[in-house]
């Protein structure tokens, strides 16, 4: 398909291995991830969750430690791709006298027993391809972000690494002499790799990695062969669900933005936060994405965790966001034992932005709720009762929309009546009426709309300009922001509406920049933005598309496929100008906003086919 990534490109060795990029695989299960380079170099993963302490911690530091390697001496050539459809990542090594190895990183995933089988693990399997190859084993964890080494004890197929607060269990068929060693090893057949927890493996590792190998790949691609892609830019698509998927947190429904920390949104820029929570935000925006594919189990999922935190929040006052566990406090700290991405620290874990008065959850919760009432194919779909749990947080959107916050963009050093703040408020409300006219709850129905169209008669008074000829970002402002090219989206304008297509043309004088677009481009706390922001770039070809400037919007489209990985991700925040990839990664955000501009701009399967 037009578009897609180069995934089998070769890379040479002269290129530098020692500096941390962004041209990462993603492995995972929806209960860890781990983050792989273009040599197989596992660089971070966190254990047992997305938001613990990081076993592998490389990623955030530049001492020769916290990874898992499998080394090909004599290393000329490397081929990094995905097994088709599947969350499994293949890595071929190739060195100087014609050797080549692959070897297949995963995180078990598949049915058993009636129930998802998804246990805190690794598989790493390494075949011998061509050649006499040699290979040296390097497993060099650390713990308490990066201010431990686990020490380590060992039996005949095990090596034990014991942290302060967890032991983590290696058991493999290969020599454990050479990999506590580091020893060289000829590789003339397969050796298997299973990193997970402190426990006995009942029966032979080569047999169980190699089914588990197996039946991995198959859950993956019934999986994929349920999704409702579009016609064009199908691999593209099925990458980014895929990422989608790995980023939800299955115990608990909860969807993180990132799986990881600290990686600066622009070189030794300080914006550096620990993205490893559930933003509601984001979490709409994912679960609103799979929906249109058909997915719609991670929906069901969230529901139950944003129930949750209805059912526990103080006067139904919610956060921008939470733990994955739903715990409430994510207090922020920098970790001193890790440099940093090339140093560039701080490296913190938990995010002050939970502290923040942000009104757009209200409209984030009702907004990924609303098709629960609607499609018929739900296990549970929405009752009376949960229409009546989602009116509380309505209560505080009608209340709140034309108060001061932090936005949606959380600046740390002021509040304003931010305007798309106040549209997810009305969208809260607008969702309410709709919902209970499904249910046929006439009075609801009517109150709520009422309420709602009181709110956008408000916003369209005290948000538009008159001399920029469009809704600025705050009531009664000047400067824009490029959430409000989400006001169509969200059905708080209709395309054809003149009001919208004048605001997406400021919003593109102010902050497009080349083919991308900033979220802002005043200073903030930290200075003016320095990089484009993914998936405003998306947003912005999404209204180009409903205010009929389709050729460029497929351009522009074309071109940010272009900007993603080899392995078809994206991160937060773009360098316009040499395109590199900067801010946590791999960002839901931006893969949310490929597979949404897909499904706008691609062929119908019946022009197409």
């Amino acid at each position: 398909m037009a578009g897609e990534p180069d995934n089998a490109r070769p890379l040479t060795p002269s290129q530098d291995t020692e500096q941390n990029t962004l041209e990462l695989g993603l492995i995972g299960n929806c209960q860890i991830g781990a983050l792989i380079d273009s040599r197989a170099r596992i660089v971070w993963c966190c254990l047992p969750r997305f938001d613990a302490d990081p076993f592998f911690s490389r990623l955030m530091d530049t001492q020769d430690r916290g990874y898992f390697s499998i080394e090909l001496q004599d290393l000329a050539d490397t081929r990094q791709y995905y097994q088709r459809n599947t969350a499994i990542l293949c890595t071929e090594l190739t060195d100087k006298y014609g050797g080549r190895i692959r070897i297949n990183d995963f995180c078990p995933r598949f049915r058993q027993f009636g129930r998802a089988f998804r246990p805190v693990a690794l598989v790493r399997r390494v075949e011998h391809l061509e050649g006499t190859p040699v290979i040296r084993v390097k497993l060099r964890p650390t713990s308490e972000y990066g201010a431990h080494t686990p020490h380590t004890t060992h039996g005949s197929h095990h090596i034990r690494y014991i942290g302060r607060n967890r032991v983590t269990r290696l058991t493999t068929d290969a020599s454990i002499t050479y990999v506590l060693q580091e020893s060289p090893i000829v590789l003339d057949g397969e050796l298997n790799f299973l990193l997970g927890p402190d426990e006995s493996v009942t029966e032979s590792v080569t047999t169980m990695c190699q089914r588990f190998h197996s039946e991995t790949a198959t859950y993956w691609q019934e999986w994929v062969r349920g999704l409702a892609i579009p016609f064009d830019w199908q691999n593209a698509v099925i990458r980014a669900a895929t990422t989608l998927k790995l980023s939800t947190f299955e115990d608990t429904g909860a969807v993180i933005a990132a799986m990881t920390t600290s990686v600066p949104e622009a070189a030794d820029s300080q914006r550096n936060w620990d993205y490893r929570y559930c933003w509601l935000r984001d979490a709409y925006f994912v679960v609103h994405a799979l929906n249109r594919l058909g997915a719609t189990a991670t929906m069901e999922n969230y529901l139950n965790y944003i129930i949750n935190l209805v059912v526990g929040a103080a006067e139904h006052e919610l956060q921008p966001l939470y733990g994955i566990g739903g715990e409430a406090r994510l207090e922020e700290y920098d970790v001193p034992g890790l440099a940093g991405y090339r140093g560039m620290g701080p490296v913190r874990t938990g995010n002050a932005a939970y502290g923040q008065v942000q009104h757009d959850v209200y409209g984030a919760v009702v907004l990924a709720a609303n098709q629960a009432f609607f499609d018929e194919r739900l296990a549970r779909p929405g009752d009376e009762a949960l229409f009546r749990r989602l009116t509380l947080l309505g209560e505080q959107a009608a209340r709140l929309f034309d108060k001061p916050d932090a936005g949606i963009w959380e600046y740390r050093g002021r509040a304003r009546v931010h305007t798309y703040s106040s549209i997810m408020c009305w969208a809260a409300c607008d969702r309410l009426a709709r919902i209970a006219g499904q249910l046929e709850l006439r009075e609801d129905s009517t109150r709520w709309r009422q309420q709602a169209d009181r709110m956008h008669e408000v916003i369209c008074h005290e948000a538009w300009s008159e001399s920029r000829q469009a809704f600025t970002e705050s009531f009664g402002g000047d400067t824009m922001d490029a959430s409000l090219l989400l006001m169509h989206e969200l059905d708080f304008l209709r395309a054809d509406d003149p009001r919208f297509a004048s605001t997406v043309r400021a919003i593109e004088a102010e902050l497009r920049r080349g083919d991308h677009l900033f979220r802002y481009a005043a200073a903030d706390d930290f200075g003016r933005p320095e990089n484009a922001f993914n998936i405003c770039t998306f947003w912005y070809i999404d209204a180009l598309w409903a205010i009929g400037r389709q050729d460029e919007a497929r351009r522009l489209f074309e071109n940010m496929l272009a900007c993603r990985n080899p392995q078809g991700l994206l991160s937060e925040d773009l360098d316009t100008a040499n395109h590199e990839l900067w801010g946590n990664f791999p960002q839901t955000y931006s893969m949310v906003g490929l597979i949404n501009s897909a499904l706008h701009l691609s062929r119908s399967w019946e022009e197409a086919v």
